[in-house]
């Protein structure tokens, strides 16, 4: 073994102890917990929104807010069968196996938790369940997750490192993912097949990757994170209208080279806050290369300034980065 590969292993080595610790710290802080079950006296004071039930011949409460109730234990909630919506939030709950009797739900909001993983949690066999949000909670990784009807999903704010263990045939029908506030570091393993929404602001991203397979994707939000050059964009990316990458690394035009792969259907552009933008040039030089374009930063782009854009010239590409 050469010396480069045993600082590979011992860098390893050290992320995975450092995980272990923290999960550790994690498990010992749900220990000192103070026991909190649900009781059948909250959930009649937080029931609301009485529909008619799936047979049609009776009637029941089908919304139920729980938030900030300091619960340890939802075993109670699985006798509540009707429930639809479902906000949770704001507890100390980490198992939410309870939940999997509930097959009418189409709503929860689990945000402000302790759940550590998907992995053994029933949301991939709620039948109905189109948005589920659990932001600001203590996941690593998104293994598990799924949902055949899951249109929105927000993990907002959690630990998350990978997309590994993404599954696209358990979340065909995803259509907005918001991962901001995270830990990801690249694109790479976001194979959703009709995603059209897709938020990703202060991560740790530096590169690009696997957005081909984003066919549908109409909204791209990058803001803040560490990204040197848009190559990862694809002449695949036939629906994208919308592109934030306000608080990068762009340092050069060339960097925007591969902003030309969707020309064709860009609309609006972000590029506050790069070290490009100091260039006197750079909103000319976006304008003459991106004909669709309507807006770019805060401000719309006018007529006078495509036609400004068309007459001027610019230094060869290359040329500028020597």
């Amino acid at each position: 073994m050469s010396f480069s590969d045993e600082d590979e292993v011992l860098k390893v080595g050290s992320e995975e102890e450092e995980e272990d610790v923290e999960k550790k710290e994690i498990s010992g802080q749900e220990d000192q917990l103070e026991s909190c079950p649900l009781t059948q006296d909250m959930v009649a004071k937080s029931l609301s929104l009485l529909c008619r039930t799936g047979n049609g011949l009776s009637h029941a409460y089908v919304r139920l807010d729980l938030k900030s109730k300091g619960l340890t234990d939802l075993a109670l909630i699985s006798s509540f069968i009707h429930l639809r919506y479902f906000d949770i939030s704001s507890n100390h709950l980490s198992d939410f196996s309870p939940l999997a009797g509930l097959t009418q739900l189409l709503w929860v909001k689990g945000d402000g938790n302790l759940l550590q993983s998907f992995e053994g949690q029933p949301f991939g066999q709620l039948a109905y369940l189109q948005w589920l949000s659990f932001a600001k909670n203590r996941l690593f990784d998104v293994k598990g997750i799924g949902g055949p009807a899951l249109e929105t999903l927000n993990l907002t704010g959690n630990g998350i490192q990978t997309m590994q263990g993404l599954e696209y045939h358990n979340l065909t029908n995803l259509v907005t993912l918001e991962l901001r506030g995270n830990c990801l570091e690249t694109t790479d393993g976001i194979y959703l097949p009709n995603l059209r929404h897709l938020y990703l602001a202060q991560n740790n991203l530096k590169r690009l990757e696997g957005l081909e397979k984003l066919e549908h994707l109409n909204t791209l939000h990058l803001r803040d994170n560490k990204i040197e050059t848009l190559d990862g964009l694809s002449p695949d990316m036939k629906c994208l209208q919308y592109l934030n990458v306000r608080g990068n690394l762009l340092s050069s035009m060339r960097a925007l080279r591969n902003l030309a792969n969707v020309r064709q259907t860009l609309k609006a552009l972000v590029l506050f806050e790069n070290p490009l933008a100091k260039n006197d040039d750079y909103r000319m030089y976006v304008i003459s290369h991106l004909s669709k374009l309507e807006r770019l930063d805060k401000d719309p782009i006018t007529a006078e300034e495509k036609s400004a854009s068309q007459e001027k010239e610019f230094e060869d590409e290359d040329e500028e980065d020597n």
